[in-house]
């Protein structure tokens, strides 16, 4: 990661609120592009040696994106994303859970707000997201599965392909 980028990973456990605040040197348009095209996020979502693979994805209000995290050995993990508010270019949010491949919500894991926004600032764009649980054991759980360190090794992902999609 380019040093001069900022990057913070906050868990709150009191707020029981996760806050990643990551900077990237890109344009705005193209880091929201991103963030919203199946095509993309494909190439960047899943830590790697995992992979993510879009099912379907509408990106629109009530809108959804159903996808896999699929691992070296083919493994998948279903999740998907319900958009219920999108900004252009300054923000979305939506709700978030495991699921399976119908796209049905997995009751045994944790579902979650998502709110993600983002900042022009000039050569460089700040995406902040942040994450808010219904309870501490919620949170914890997520933790449990890996999420600050896939999650952070997905973001570097990002950075590493944006040079890619440069017009």
């Amino acid at each position: 990661m380019d040093p001069n980028l900022s990057f913070d990973f906050s868990i709150n456990k009191e707020d029981r609120r996760i806050l990643v605040k990551r900077e990237f040197a890109a344009t705005l348009p193209l880091v929201w592009d991103a963030w919203t095209k199946a095509e993309i996020l494909d190439q960047w979502w899943a830590p790697k040696p995992w992979k993510s693979e879009t099912k379907s994805m509408e990106f629109k209000e009530g809108g959804t994106r159903l996808y896999a995290m699929v691992g070296p050995q083919g493994e998948r993990h279903w999740a998907i994303f319900r958009f219920d508010r999108i900004e252009p270019q300054k923000y979305f949010s939506g709700l978030t859970g495991f699921s399976d491949a119908e796209g049905v919500i997995n009751s045994q894991m944790p579902v979650a707000p998502w709110e993600v926004s983002f900042t022009d600032k000039g050569n460089t764009t700040l995406v902040e997201t942040l994450i808010t649980f219904d309870s501490l054991e919620d949170m914890e759980v997520l933790m449990q599965t890996g999420f600050k360190e896939g999650f952070t090794i997905a973001l570097q992902g990002l950075e590493d392909i944006l040079p890619t999609l440069r017009p």
